[in-house]
């Protein structure tokens, strides 16, 4: 382990020498501590030594005439909260960081483009997902697929084939199309797949022929979900990175709303409704590879293959200021160089052992694949990808089930956008802990509702409209934003691409699962029984993130790895014996009591306590 996971507790007995009582006279302080610190690795040295570091950086990568930039920049990235001590920040230095921290969404015009841009990309997903939504109700009756078992088996797996080369195929490329064609170039690649495969599935001739272009689709689908997040959040400042990558949820969730207006459009051309409902995910693909070139890079892919002036370049268009982009590019390469020392080996599988060896990234590893399968245990996509069928089932005619289907759609782009102010401030675990524990309720709900045979329709069929619109709700406020936000942050620099290619493998292979089984799953357990089979992996998965899933809000990507190095034993063992007793008794009796210490603190918040423990060697 490295320096900087040393200083962190590595057991309970350590976890307990380090929590100290606030001093007495510091009444006006908050009442404790955190029991481990994400220390600033910058804070060994002194101030001039860390000046020194900071232009000896800045002269021997190319970027001599920014030496005295980065050694102001050094001492801010050294105590982030106190720049106002830092006398020899310029005037106009001063007044962009004091700016900065007063307007947290305010950035230049290119880092609004380029999240944006991403966004448009994830549109792609949900288009697809819906596309094939609406035209589960005709393309089987085209191609002679309209009888059970063996056909429920086809269609389910035509469904389920993008899913399954996404997460077995496109996620697992991903690396190479990164280190050779960059950030950049591998969205362009993905977008030129994303744009050519709904037009040729629009065109197949046989459920063959269709088969074949969902599954060249998956791939480009992998990559890309591999990526775009990760492109994303290596842009996007700490403060807002939540809220600004959450954009890519958003997006999904629009492509899916998008998916289901152009479901509605078309429904009246009968025979190649189907045709037009998938051949029109074309559109956000497209638009997506013809911006992307005019986007920076990623700077921390540039800087991680020794690119760093140009990195420094690429960071100078994403940040208000030089003095800000310089302090986030360069702790940023003070962190890289911790990886490094903590990295077993370069090469693409001892980086993907790496993700389950290494103690720090091995935990990264399973937050990022609880969230992940946690998004299909959950059953959302059962609704993505069969809500028309399920809303016919329940005696809509089919007309009227893509209308339903679209009010699915326009709750979820509706109930998606508070997020974007909550993830950064009530954090990615409190929703989801919050938001699985009633989409349990709501789903169960739901398939009780269908058991309801008598009376008018609007008495049949409303309750399990109400509790999927319901259910959806929370799945927007929760597990929907978190899942690919949470799993494009949590790995290190060096483990990135491998990281995100498991935890997108994990995701998308389990969404093929479903989409391959649901149909099947429906005859056999009845619409009833599968539903209550999703309502108790709700539960499942509420207890695996209260096990695996850490707090990430508002950290920088770099002070993550100290978060993630509190093994998992500690971190069980406090949420059980601390904070599931004092959420009980506050929360729940209405006790007032003292909030206990928390498990993680960035080391600024401590307020001038002192905690330090000595490093072992």
């Amino acid at each position: 382990m490295t320096d900087t996971a040393e200083k962190i507790s590595t057991d309970s007995h350590d976890e307990k020498s380090m929590a100290q009582a606030p001093e007495p006279e510091l009444a006006d302080r908050r009442r404790s501590v955190a029991l481990n610190i994400v220390e600033n690795p910058l804070k060994r040295s002194s101030p001039q030594q860390t000046i020194d570091n900071a232009r000896a950086y800045a002269e021997s990568h190319g970027m001599a005439e920014h030496a005295a930039l980065f050694g102001r920049a050094a001492l801010v990235a050294r105590d982030p909260e106190r720049f106002e001590i830092v006398t020899e920040l310029e005037e106009h230095e001063r007044r962009a960081l004091s700016y900065e921290r007063e307007h947290k969404w305010h950035g230049p015009i290119m880092l609004w483009y380029s999240i944006s841009l991403c966004a448009v990309g994830a549109a792609t997903q949900g288009w697809d997902q819906t596309g094939s939504n609406g035209a589960n109700l005709s393309f089987p009756q085209d191609f002679g697929l309209t009888g059970k078992g063996r056909d429920e088996w086809i269609v389910g797996v035509i469904n389920a084939i993008i899913f399954l080369t996404a997460g077995l195929i496109g996620a697992w490329i991903v690396d190479p199309l990164n280190y050779y064609f960059a950030r950049r170039g591998e969205i362009f690649i993905t977008a030129c797949c994303l744009t050519a495969t709904p037009i040729g599935s629009a065109f197949a001739k046989s459920w063959q022929g269709l088969f074949a272009a969902r599954f060249v689709l998956g791939i480009g689908i992998g990559a890309k979900n591999a990526t775009v997040p990760i492109y994303s959040a290596e842009m996007a400042p700490a403060r807002i990175r939540g809220a600004l990558v959450m954009f890519w949820q958003l997006w999904v969730v629009a492509g899916i709303f998008l998916g289901l207006c152009a479901n509605v459009i078309v429904k009246d051309v009968h025979r190649i409704s189907w045709r037009l409902q998938l051949g029109s995910a074309f559109i956000p693909s497209f638009i997506l590879g013809c911006g992307i070139w005019f986007c920076p890079e990623s700077p921390r892919w540039l800087m991680k293959h020794g690119q760093h002036a140009k990195g420094f370049r690429s960071m100078l268009r994403l940040r208000s200021n030089p003095i800000i982009a310089a302090r986030d590019f360069y702790y940023s390469y003070i962190i890289y160089e911790e990886e490094l020392r903590e990295a077993r080996g370069a090469g693409y599988f001892s980086r993907l052992y790496d993700c389950f060896a290494v103690p720090r990234i091995r935990r990264a590893n399973y937050g990022a694949s609880t969230v992940m399968i946690a998004q299909q245990m959950c059953g959302i996509n059962i609704i993505s990808f069969y809500s028309s069928t399920i809303f016919e089932n329940a005696g809509y005619t089919p007309v009227q089930a893509l209308y339903a289907s679209l009010g699915y759609g326009a709750i979820q782009v509706l109930a998606t956008i508070p997020t974007l102010f909550l993830i950064d401030t009530k954090g990615r675990r409190t929703l989801t802990l919050i938001t699985f524990p009633l989409m349990c309720i709501f789903l169960l709900a739901a398939g009780l509702s269908l058991l309801k045979k008598t009376g008018t329709k609007g008495e049949k069929i409303g309750p399990v409209a109400l509790f999927i619109y319901l259910f959806t709700i929370c799945y927007s406020l929760g597990e929907g934003p978190v899942a690919f936000q949470y799993s494009a942050e949590v790995f290190p620099t060096i483990q990135r691409e491998q990281g995100m290619a498991w935890a997108v493998c994990i995701n998308n292979t389990f969404a093929g699962v479903l989409s391959v089984t649901f149909l099947r799953m429906r005859t056999v357990m009845t619409p009833t029984g599968a539903f209550g089979f999703y309502a108790g992996l709700n539960l499942v998965a509420w207890v695996m993130i209260f096990c695996f899933v850490r707090e990430t809000k508002q950290l920088t990507l770099e002070e993550l790895d100290q978060v993630f190095s509190v093994p998992t034993k500690s971190f069980i063992s406090h949420e059980l014996t601390v904070w599931l007793p004092y959420f009980i008794k506050r929360h729940i009796l209405r006790q007032n009591i003292a909030k206990p210490p928390q498990i993680i603190e960035k080391e600024e918040k401590v307020e001038d306590i002192l905690v330090e423990k000595p490093k072992g060697r």
